[in-house]
């Protein structure tokens, strides 16, 4: 395998040139939909890499349970500075271990407050609930506003603050801001592809509010006055879960003209170079990483049949 086997866990150090071309240059929906795909396949090819580490780090441990032949120094020999590497990997995937299972238990634990708060209104696409703290979200089933975030709101407004609310439902927003907040989890360089999929997935809700009410200025307004007024929204609400991403460029963006979709665009473009980038850069790490994997099964299967 050589120092190939490490080749997952650096190629993430690409997300950050891919992130800032895809959410600047793609529309919004293939931005949010590329990202997040490239975050979750590189996140699980840096997983695995770590997991074919730890098979070789534990195998030298004594007293572990793995057939004797796993520490062979044939096996040794697959993964460059085997010693080190194998044994800062079992650390490194228990670390990984822990932090996505404390962000799963968050984001339920966030779900079910939010769902606890709507007992009383059962059977609504929309409800709102009056409290004096203003904020909306958007849960897979339902849109939740406050009475204080509609009184700031003109009746036009308010229509583009529930278009996009249902936009978020539509999409299943909430799938691509797990995913890629997982991905960045097990894998930190992949954090800028979170933060840009936050913003993606917020101007894509934007657009399709545009659309839905046919004006880009009043969806400018309301989500510049929804932002505004929720400056300060207390931790434990299940609104502060949601990231509205940077008010003023979402403004900005539809202060302008709508975007062109494109599913594949040229590669002599700059919407092009952050895919064909994202792709070669993902399928390197898939093809280096299945490499990893087979190799290290036979070298296994060699050294201790099973």
């Amino acid at each position: 395998m050589g120092v190939f086997v490490f080749l997952p866990l650096v190629l993430p150090l690409s997300a950050w040139p891919v992130a800032r071309l895809a959410e600047g240059r793609l529309h919004p929906r293939t931005a949010t939909r590329l990202l997040t795909a490239v975050a979750v396949v590189m996140a699980g090819c840096s997983t695995l890499c770590l997991a074919l580490l730890m098979v070789v780090g534990t195998a030298q441990l004594p007293g572990n349970p793995l057939p004797d032949g796993w520490s062979d120094p044939e096996v040794r020999a697959a993964v460059p500075h085997d010693e080190i590497a194998g044994r800062l990997s079992i650390p490194a995937l228990a670390v990984v271990a822990v932090l996505c299972g404390r962000a799963l238990h968050r984001h339920r634990r966030v779900t079910r407050r939010a769902r606890r708060a709507l007992t009383a209104l059962p059977g609504r696409t929309v409800a709102v609930l009056p409290d004096s703290t203003p904020y909306a979200y958007a849960l897979p089933d339902r849109t939740v506003v406050t009475t204080a975030l509609l009184a700031g709101l003109a009746p036009g407004e308010r229509r583009a603050l529930f278009a996009h609310e249902r936009a978020h439902r539509a999409a299943r927003h909430h799938r691509h801001l797990l995913a890629v907040h997982l991905a960045a989890r097990a894998n930190p360089f992949l954090r800028p592809l979170r933060t840009a999929v936050r913003y993606t997935a917020e101007r894509w809700a934007d657009e399709e509010a545009a659309r839905s009410v046919g004006d880009r200025h009043t969806v400018a307004r309301a989500i510049g006055k929804a932002a505004l007024l929720s400056v300060g929204t207390p931790a434990p609400t299940p609104a502060a879960a949601a990231a509205s991403g940077p008010v003023p460029r979402r403004v900005a963006a539809l202060l302008g003209p709508a975007p062109v979709a494109r599913s594949w665009p040229s590669a002599f473009t700059a919407a092009g170079l952050a895919v064909w980038g994202a792709a070669a850069g993902t399928l390197v790490s898939a093809m280096s990483s299945a490499n990893s994997a087979v190799t290290l099964f036979l070298i296994l299967r060699a050294a201790a049949p099973l």
